[in-house]
């Protein structure tokens, strides 16, 4: 590993403080490097709050110091004004000597122009550096403005012999209480979470954080002609919720109801929440919206859970292709994570005994 690539994981370490705090921006960190040791650090903590590179830069105790210092920084400094000042005016304005970048920002607003304003600077410029993991640690950021979408997420428990829920679409419970309380925690990752009319239906799920620390997501249920009960959980106002229908847009606190052409498809629900500048989302059923998402080819990742239970028959669970990214145990559950490759196709494989 080259003093590049060490101080730049460093700075890939510092930005996974930010999960779940600062979408719609990226996850960055920056180190701040004087003669091979680590002087100032920093991490981008809150949406609207300072960037990686001033929270770096401020805290480095001796600022005579920056002049001869290099400065790490996971993602390419911003060049516009938005709710901060631009970080690459910042860099200059200190007189840096260098700058290491992992990832360019493809963010139109960015876009290279960062980098610009440093070397037009004098201000030494090296790109590139573990790019591919800054990248994937920002994948829902660069979906999103590469994509013009969300980042979707596929989440859903399989039995042991291939179903999602009983015949009567009670499916409690499948996973266990640990797989359970991991799923809490994504949610507290992400930005959105969207289930259909049948999984608020029959499951009145509250889809908030409650086995984990973290705020809660944007609720999204898809209810074509309003047939659910407004007593369920996801119309309690206790979150955010929009309600995706052909018949009507209404808002109350809390609550939207928006209404969408008729018949529509999941590529409309995207396209609104992109312009609501939902990064992430995670879909957690039913078993015929995950179908959609995955027919329609407009999913990133699926997560499946498959526990020790059988049904015997049931509601057959979705079956996926992509690239198989890893598979784990959680104290008797089967974990399978699955990246959408096009290129690169495999059926799921359901768990088993031997």
């Amino acid at each position: 590993m080259t003093q590049d690539e060490l101080y730049m994981r460093r700075a890939i370490e510092l930005a996974e403080w930010g999960r779940g705090n600062v979408s719609p921006n990226p996850m960055v960190g920056c180190v701040v490097v004087h003669n091979g040791t680590i002087i100032g650090e920093g991490f981008h903590q809150v949406y609207g709050g300072p960037h990686a590179e001033p929270n770096a830069i401020n805290s480095v105790a001796n600022q005579d110091l920056l002049s001869e210092s290099t400065v790490y920084v996971s993602l390419e400094p911003c060049a516009h004004w938005g709710k901060t000042p631009p970080c690459a005016n910042l860099l200059v304005e200190k007189k840096v000597k260098k700058v290491v970048i992992g990832a360019m920002d493809s963010n139109p607003l960015v876009g290279g122009k960062g980098i610009q304003i440093l070397k037009e600077a004098g201000i030494e410029v090296v790109t590139g550096i573990l790019e591919k993991e800054v990248r994937e640690q920002n994948k829902r950021f660069f979906t999103f403005i590469e994509k013009k979408r969300p980042f979707v997420i596929l989440k859903w428990a399989q039995t042991r012999d291939g179903f999602v829920a009983r015949e009567n679409f009670d499916s409690k419970w499948i996973s266990n209480a640990y797989s359970r309380q991991l799923v809490h925690k994504w949610r507290s990752e992400e930005d959105a979470i969207l289930v259909g009319t049948s999984t608020a239906k029959y499951d009145n799920p509250q889809l908030n954080v409650r086995d984990w620390e973290g705020r809660n997501p944007v609720r999204i249920v898809l209810d074509r002609t309003l047939i659910l009960d407004s007593n369920l959980h996801l119309f309690d106002g206790m979150q955010k919720t929009i309600c995706y229908n052909e018949a009507k847009s209404e808002s109350s606190e809390n609550l939207e109801w928006v209404k969408l052409s008729s018949g529509f498809g999941i590529g409309e629900v995207l396209e609104d929440l992109y312009q609501r500048k939902i990064q992430s989302l995670i879909v957690e059923g039913g078993a015929q919206v995950l179908k959609s998402f995955i027919q329609n080819e407009l999913w990133d990742e699926a997560r499946v859970f498959t526990g020790q239970v059988q049904f015997g028959k049931g509601i057959p669970a979705p079956l996926i292709k992509g690239k198989l990214l890893s598979e784990s145990e959680i104290m008797g559950d089967r974990l399978a994570v699955w990246r959408y490759l096009e290129s690169e196709v495999q059926p799921v494989p359901f768990f088993q005994e031997g």
